[in-house]
């Protein structure tokens, strides 16, 4: 029995090891989320046992959770680089025929040639609908549109888009050469009941999931969504001198639990030798 609960402690000291080691791994990630993996102990015995008389047998995994505390931001100077300075996530469309709706902290965006505005997936950066006032007209995902750049004034088709803007609350401003603007969208933003829920997807992107509730979504600087930092990207979450720490404890419960196998292996041999 020892050989089995040992076992277990070195398959889950190897599932800690895989975890620090991805954590450590993805300190350079932009938007990345460290995670933690979580133990619980095996124990069993029969109703008309005495526990006091029963040793645990081992030990297992619970589940590994990522922790969505905030990274640190890092200022770029491009205006499409975004963070969030908050809770929330940017709501992103994959291309068709798909179209799934992911979420992501990941705001390293670029613009493709249909001059959509697209993550590091090709996925297209919804935004809300907004009035000349810069108002919000809707919250409802199915009336969220892409971030598409103008190459023109709609009003006067001979000036060219010069720049965008994008605020703390997320609202998109594009001005044209011939100095007029106008709102194309403020940034969707979503929220989850459980954010320990989300199924990641790679990439810091998330995709909701029965145990994270539905998507709330809503613009930059509403409740906990956080603002948008424009020229700025949020650094990975991970402090390498703690996960180096943990590292450490990792090897030595391996260590620990690999000499209880080699010690269970000896007396077992030790006994077929006397039977002999």
């Amino acid at each position: 029995m020892s050989f089995y609960t040992s076992l277990s402690g070195l398959k889950g000291a190897q599932t800690d090891l895989s975890t620090i080691s991805n954590n450590v791994a993805n300190a350079g990630s932009t938007g990345f989320k460290r995670s933690r993996a979580i133990f619980g102990d095996l124990f069993a015995a029969a109703p008309t046992q005495s526990t006091k008389t029963v040793a645990g047998q081992g030990v297992r995994l619970n589940g590994i959770t990522q922790q969505f505390s905030q990274g640190t931001l890092e200022g770029t100077g491009k205006t499409l680089d975004l963070a969030i300075a908050g809770d929330g996530f940017f709501a992103v469309r994959g291309q068709p025929p798909r179209e799934e709706l992911s979420f992501t902290r990941n705001g390293a965006f670029g613009v493709n040639v249909n001059r959509e505005v697209v993550d590091t997936l090709g996925s297209k950066v919804q935004l809300l609908p907004v009035d000349v006032n810069g108002n919000i007209l809707s919250t409802a995902i199915v009336d969220m549109i892409d971030f598409t750049l103008p190459e023109f004034d709609p009003l006067d088709p001979t000036a060219a888009l010069a720049n965008i803007t994008i605020d703390k609350a997320g609202l998109v401003t594009a001005t044209y050469a011939n100095g007029n603007t106008g709102n194309l969208g403020s940034i969707a933003m979503s929220s989850f009941t459980n954010v320990e829920g989300l199924r990641p997807i790679g990439d810091a992107h998330w995709q909701a999931t029965g145990e994270s509730g539905n998507p709330q979504i809503n613009a930059a600087a509403t409740g906990s969504l956080g603002e948008v930092r424009s020229g700025t990207l949020e650094r990975a979450n991970v402090d390498l001198t703690e996960e180096l720490v943990s590292l450490i404890g990792a090897q030595r419960n391996f260590q620990a639990n690999a000499q209880a196998i080699e010690t269970a292996n000896t007396l077992t041999q030790t006994i077929i030798n006397l039977q002999v």
